[in-house]
């Protein structure tokens, strides 16, 4: 085999971004100080200069993958001559070295587009923030570099095939979970890196806050989608027909999302009002700090979980280092000077300002609850205190309840005024939708399904809860135009972006209420000729064939599949697979999905007699789910595109500064609070 250099070229590279990041780390900081405009301008060309040798760094990876160089450890253990090429591509970041490289990869990414995009911010702040986000870097590569480096070789005995990616891995959700996931986590580094630079500069205002905003909703929308496909990926790869299991690496991705989204709307406050600014900046720093937890846990080997990748204590004392360091300094600066920055502005209880506080309160116990629930059995178990399982009964019966609460304050939001609303007038606007969402969402479950659950029509209360005042608000707001496409087209997209987030938000409730209820599961023993009925639908399985995938070997059975009272058909065909390589047994289910319902089938083991165990499911707006998530990621991403964030002035509109100043605000449809 002939040997390539490449992988040398990959750590070379590797280096040299360390030295970008350790500059772009000092340099522009120190100039920012100092006040030395030559020091301050390294900014951009060290963080441009660091997005390219790493990009040229994962690029070596990647072509060692394609090329199938199995004197790489790193590609020598996670692929095969047989794996195809997509897969190979993909299992790039399907272990710990290389999803450590993506991170950092996307650090750089973040950075380099963040400079670019803030030509017309002042030289300081920006330097105080490519700092911050050096610093971040030099951590994360010489973590690369010290206890994870993707470019180590066996020489010189290399050997002839590798040991093949994991059977897990081998599907498109790992193409695309990970990338979405990481884009998220790392998204939140550029708002935290502005946090730390407003503390330190003592600078925080509406323009900072409206800088800062579409930062948050972007890096949200990457993490609320990252976190939807783990879900959907869990859903069909795993055979169980489950949706979200309250495993600890998937919490590990909820706790940043939940405070996300509070920093979402405490950004909004602090632009249009003034207030909330450390209760926002400790928000920024909380929300990446939970990105580095999660981070911690999914790869020192604390966790044992199928999305874990690393187990070796040396990773996870170098994380826990970087992430009590990063913690720390920033809890430091933030007790220091957070006086410096902040601003009281008054308001009344049923105002939007309190409403959002109200809500922002929940998210962080929330987080709290979730958090407890997933550290403390890895604390009693460190500190030899026995070990216990906290499962979903904990989360679902704290989560659940907080969830319902926060909903009642997310339908007060969008008719509440800000600073100051009257109880006369939101019983006014809200009576209505009240009673509505609460005689449909009672009735509703009667008529989809054959029995009634108070789980359900709880759901759709507070469901409807939270749509029934987003028209309420709509119609107030196009209510005065001269038609209604004129009123339409005078909102604004943040508006639209806060709406679409909100109705999101109420698709998944329904989702979970009723997948979690009228769920229907049969485990059955079948055989050729056998038939059961699943929730009018009967299964009868035709014929057991075999086939040879590219790097597997397979038993398929071939389901028909006939609704009662229809002469159409179709069929379905779940895999047994037994992957070569690795000589690993996987379950492919087979899908039919639908808008409100889905279909499952998924193979057991062979019970011999040519029968084999086979689980069917019924799943009604299982769906939803998903397309609640891609609703409320798709507001995150119209609120981004606000003709208020293209032009990210210097200094707030004169209307907003005034409206700060007097603690005032107006009720205008651009006022979106999300």
């Amino acid at each position: 085999m002939q040997i390539q250099m490449i992988p040398e070229i990959g750590h070379f590279a590797l280096v040299i971004a360390l030295l970008f990041a350790a500059v772009q780390a000092v340099v522009p900081l120190a100039g920012a100080t100092l006040r030395r405009p030559l020091w301050m301008a390294y900014a951009r060309p060290m963080a441009a200069g660091q997005f390219l040798f790493v990009m040229i760094a994962y690029a070596a990876l990647t072509a060692s993958y394609m090329l199938n160089d199995f004197s790489v450890v790193n590609v020598a253990n996670n692929s095969n001559s047989m794996l195809p090429w997509y897969y190979r591509l993909s299992a790039v970041w399907g272990n710990h070295e290389g999803s450590v490289l993506l991170w950092s990869l996307m650090l750089a990414g973040w950075g380099y587009f963040a400079v670019r995009y803030s030509r017309e911010l002042p030289r300081d702040m920006v330097s105080r923030v490519m700092s911050v986000l050096g610093m971040v870097s030099v951590g994360f590569l010489l973590f690369i570099l010290a206890t994870s480096n993707p470019f180590e070789r066996i020489l010189p005995n290399v050997p002839q095939d590798g040991a093949d990616l994991n059977p897990l891995l081998q599907d498109i959700g790992l193409i695309l979970h990970p990338p979405m996931l990481y884009m998220g986590y790392v998204g939140f580094s550029v708002v935290f890196a502005f946090a730390i630079a407003a503390l330190i500069g003592g600078r925080l205002d509406a323009a900072w806050a409206r800088w800062a905003r579409p930062w948050t909703n972007l890096a949200w929308a990457f993490l609320t989608v990252g976190i939807a496909l783990g879900s959907w990926w869990a859903y069909y790869e795993l055979g169980w027909g489950g949706w979200w299991f309250w495993d600890p690496v998937e919490n590990a991705s909820l706790l940043p999302w939940l405070t996300g989204t509070a920093l979402m709307h405490s950004l909004a406050v602090t632009e249009k009002r003034g207030s909330f600014k450390s209760w926002t900046l400790l928000l920024a720093i909380t929300t990446f700090s939970l990105s580095l937890l999660g981070t911690f846990l999914v790869r020192s080997g604390v966790l044992t979980s199928v999305h874990a990748f690393a187990n070796d204590p040396s990773r996870g004392f170098f994380i826990l280092m970087l992430l009590g360091i990063t913690v720390g300094l920033s809890l430091l600066v933030f007790a220091l000077r957070a006086p410096r920055v902040s601003h009281k502005v008054s308001f009344n209880w049923l105002s939007r300002d309190a409403l959002l506080l109200i809500n922002n309160i929940l998210l962080v116990i929330m987080t709290v609850t979730v958090l407890m629930g997933t550290v403390y059995p890895l604390l009693l178990d460190a500190l030899d205190l026995g070990k216990i399982s906290v499962g979903p009964p904990y989360f679902n019966a704290l989560f659940v309840p907080l969830t319902l609460v926060m909903c009642i304050f997310m339908g007060l939001g969008p008719v509440a005024r800000w600073k100051d609303t009257s109880s006369r007038l939101l019983i006014q606007r809200l009576w209505l939708a009240a009673v509505a969402a609460l005689v449909l969402g009672m009735a509703l479950p009667l008529i989809f399904a054959e029995r009634w659950s108070a789980p359900v029509a709880l759901g759709l209360i507070a469901a409807l809860w939270i749509v029934l005042p987003m028209l309420r608000d709509l119609v107030d707001k196009t209510r005065h135009a001269s038609s209604v496409g004129a009123g339409l087209k005078k909102l604004s997209l943040a508006y639209w972006g806060m709406q679409l987030g909100h109705l999101g938000v109420a698709v998944t409730i329904i989702g979970v209420a009723v997948v979690s209820n009228y769920n229907i599961e049969r485990n059955v023993r079948m055989s050729v000729g056998d038939s059961v009925s699943v929730a009018g639908y009967t299964f009868t399985m035709q014929e057991l064939t075999s086939r040879r995938g590219p790097n597997f070997l397979a038993d398929r059975a071939v389901i028909e599949v006939q609704r009662d009272g229809s002469r159409r058909s179709f069929t379905m065909n779940p895999e047994k697979r037994l992957y070569i390589a690795r000589g690993m047994p996987m379950t492919q289910v087979a899908l039919r999905p639908g808008l409100f319902r889905d279909l499952y089938v998924a193979m057991g083991e062979d019970l011999g007699d040519d029968s084999w165990a086979m689980r069917v499911q019924y799943k009604p707006f299982v769906r939803w789910l998903w397309l609640g998530a891609l609703l409320m990621a798709a507001g995150g991403v119209l609120a981004v595109a606000d003709k208020r964030y293209r032009r990210l002035a210097t200094a707030p509109d004169p209307e907003d500064a005034a409206a700060a100043a007097n603690g005032k605000a107006d009720d205008k449809p651009r006022e979106a609070t999300a």
